[in-house]
């Protein structure tokens, strides 16, 4: 099968488009019985960030895409970490230099700069003039007893072969005319991305290239890397850009694109998973709510277009609604919510009395079943309107009284209500119910009947329907409520 790799530089978080190359690799490799392999591209050492490597993998763990070969997992193809294959670099780099397909180059840091100045005074692109290309093996020689600084530079040349991109068709870049020879090794023994690049996706088995659209535009140089070294290239094929719905770049700035914030703020991974291929393109269908199983069968790199995807977060909820009502209806994963929602009662309400009885399993087990649907997230489930399922109130026969001296009968009738072998609590049902309850009071209001209810089943005086509550908090939890505040 294909061997494909994400490979992110370690600098900082994962976020929504790096998530989004990684899931069509994994995708892709699924799809074909291949092996998805996590590649850490860590050759620009200032700006590695410690720890991000390990972040991004827990991140591709979070979301249900782990890779087959990595760092923290192994494979027969390592190491994993582009910092740790220095001499896999130096010695394709003397490969290159013996065949003079590469060359040493002295110019200092100081010349680039004026020829970078120069360039832009002049408003013309900045590139290397190939000064050092020509220098004789004598001038080299020279030089290397100076003891001078050198770093290797590819000979880009003219006539570059067109290839056959998987997304965008055929393309061809002639980069001789555009750029100057690009450095492959730097001073510190460490290679340029160009290099890098290459060298591991030839020597790790790499099938096909799936990355994003920026590099569409190098993929020409890289071919010409291939041709130099003798090697076969993989199949590219580049991803549209994900941008925001207004056609901009996702902010980074803001944080509100790192996959750690979702993942924190109660996000489900498929809900991301879902909306950031629903945006994209490479599918059958449009429609919310798919899995990964789905995403892989519907998977067809054909199908991928070349227009960017607009991503629009404010649905995002929406996604996650769907998502979370697959969860709560699948028995398994329903067990991990119930869980869940424990622990969130257990940390919001931890100053109020909260009694066992409601959380116990089967409780919040019916719970999630009937608010399946409503909520967009499990902490809904324990936001001040739901805070009636977790605390019981401590309401007074005194306090119900100055609503209706008809507290017990109204309590007598309600228990009756509840208790009744044959009763169908709904919502409209116990409405129907309620309305004929008040009819058998003497003297009190329907909306004094509503208001009483709500009192002694949450001691609030807002919140949900109290029909609602009722359904929610079920017949015996609604009769405890009753009995406890009748004989207070």
């Amino acid at each position: 099968g294909p061997r494909v790799r994400f490979g992110p530089s370690p600098t900082g978080f994962l976020h929504l488009g790096g998530l989004r190359t990684a899931l069509y690799n994994y995708i892709f490799a699924k799809k074909h019985q291949g092996t998805f392999i996590l590649r850490v591209e860590d050759t620009d050492q200032n700006r590695v960030v410690p720890g991000a490597a390990e972040g991004i993998e827990d991140m591709l763990d979070w979301a249900g895409i782990p890779p087959d070969e990595s760092p923290r997992r192994g494979g027969s193809f390592g190491p994993y970490q582009q910092s740790h294959r220095l001499d896999f670099y130096r010695s394709a780099s003397d490969v290159l230099l013996e065949r003079g397909a590469a060359y040493r180059c002295f110019c200092t840091p100081q010349r680039l700069e004026l020829l970078k100045k120069e360039a832009l005074r002049s408003q013309q692109t900045p590139r290397y003039d190939n000064r050092c290309r020509h220098l004789t093996p004598t001038e080299v020689a020279e030089k290397l007893s100076q003891g001078l600084d050198w770093v290797v530079r590819f000979r880009l040349e003219k006539g570059v072969e067109p290839f056959q991109d998987l997304v965008y068709g055929w393309n061809k870049h002639e980069v001789a005319d555009v750029e100057g020879d690009p450095v492959i090794l730097k001073g510190d023994g460490f290679p340029t991305y160009h290099l890098a690049n290459v060298v591991d996706d030839h020597y790790m088995g790499i099938s096909h290239v799936l990355r994003g659209t920026e590099w569409l535009t190098s993929t020409s140089k890289h071919l010409l890397l291939y041709k130099a070294f003798g090697w076969d290239p993989p199949q590219f094929g580049h991803l549209p850009l994900l941008l925001n719905k207004d056609g901009g770049k996702l902010s980074k700035r803001q944080g509100d694109i790192f996959l750690e914030r979702f993942a924190r703020d109660g996000y489900l991974p498929e809900a991301l998973l879902d909306i950031i291929t629903n945006c994209g393109s490479g599918f059958a269908e449009k429609q919310m709510g798919r899995s990964l199983e789905e995403l892989i069968s519907q998977f067809e790199i054909g199908r991928i277009t070349t227009h960017s995807a607009l991503l629009d977060l404010e649905k995002l909820p929406e996604f996650n609604r769907i998502h979370l009502t697959h969860h709560i209806e699948n028995e398994g994963l329903r067990q991990k919510l119930i869980r869940e929602v424990q622990l969130l009662v257990e940390h919001v309400y931890e100053d109020q009395q909260v009694d066992q009885e409601v959380l116990e399993k089967e409780y919040v087990e019916r719970v999630l079943l009937l608010r399946k649907g409503h909520i967009s997230f499990l902490k809904n489930l324990v936001s001040s309107d739901y805070s009636y399922l977790w605390v019981r109130p401590s309401v007074s026969r005194e306090q119900l009284q100055t609503i209706s001296a008809e507290v017990d009968e109204i309590g007598k009738l309600v228990l009756g209500l509840m208790t009744r072998p044959d009763a169908v609590l709904t919502v409209e049902e116990l409405n129907k119910d309620l309305r004929s309850l008040q009819k058998q009071t003497k003297e009190t209001k329907y909306s004094s009947v509503m208001k009483l209810l709500r009192l002694a089943l949450s001691g609030q005086q807002h919140g949900p329907s109290v029909a609602e509550m009722m359904v929610t908090l079920g017949p015996k939890e609604v009769c405890g409520r009753i009995h406890k505040a009748l004989s207070s």
